[in-house]
């Protein structure tokens, strides 16, 4: 029993700690940039790419599907290497604004080509164009908003508070995923061109909060970075 008390009483010390102010803004921004990478939706996008790539009127979904996964993982490589080189800030800024301008570009398609005949050759076009905004949205994803959140979070919080807050920003990242994966399809059946503008709209708020408030933590201690916290 007393074992137990104590216990409890080492995590209520610990949540108190979460609590304080000096604490605050790396916490939200280590975990608002990991929910906003979900609610981005790339989860959504790569889980029904192939039904998305069908409603844009591309033939060879499952082959386009699969080329996007390849696409990512090159992408994703490419972005290890300049982490270091380039900053994580300007990949945050150049991801999220290469994020957003692709799902407009493929919100803005989907609203206009029930409007278009499908044996049109504007019909082509405007499938080519999805598919190349698609891809460009996924390189853009894993430029920065797919792996520098974590890196930021790792940085930015303090070592005192690092394993909690990390365990927090983990469940929030994995329950936003799941919600995003779970409303795609219904979203999607709903409208095509409203789903991928909410997405849009989150990517073009996550652009806005990079370029407020996240600090560049590239070559920088924790104490500097916790510094540009005051």
């Amino acid at each position: 029993q007393r074992a137990v008390t104590s216990a409890n009483k080492r995590a209520a010390i610990r949540f108190q700690e979460l609590n304080q102010k000096k604490f605050r803004m790396p916490l939200i921004l280590g975990i608002g940039l990991l929910v906003l990478q979900q609610l981005s939706g790339i989860n959504a996008i790569l889980f029904y790419a192939s039904s998305i790539f069908k409603a844009a009127g591309i033939t060879n979904s499952d082959l386009a599907t699969s080329g996007l996964g390849g696409i990512q993982v090159l992408a994703t490589l490419v972005t290890t290497w300049l982490l270091d080189r380039a900053g994580r800030r300007i990949l945050l800024i150049i991801s999220s604004a290469g994020m957003t301008i692709s799902l407009l570009a493929v919100a803005v398609i989907f609203f206009i080509k029930d409007t278009v005949s499908q044996d049109s050759h504007m019909y082509y076009i405007l499938s080519m164009v999805s598919l190349l905004a698609i891809v460009a949205y996924v390189i853009a994803f894993s430029f920065g908003m797919g792996a520098i959140p974590w890196v930021i979070m790792s940085e930015i919080l303090p070592v005192s508070i690092k394993s909690l807050a990390g365990s927090f920003a983990t469940l929030a990242n994995w329950l936003t995923s799941f919600g995003i994966t779970m409303t795609a399809n219904l979203l999607l059946s709903w409208s095509a061109g409203g789903t991928f503008v909410s997405y849009m709209l989150v990517s073009a708020f996550t652009l806005v909060f990079v370029i407020l408030w996240v600090p560049e933590t590239k070559g920088r201690t924790l104490e500097e970075i916790q510094w540009s916290f005051r």
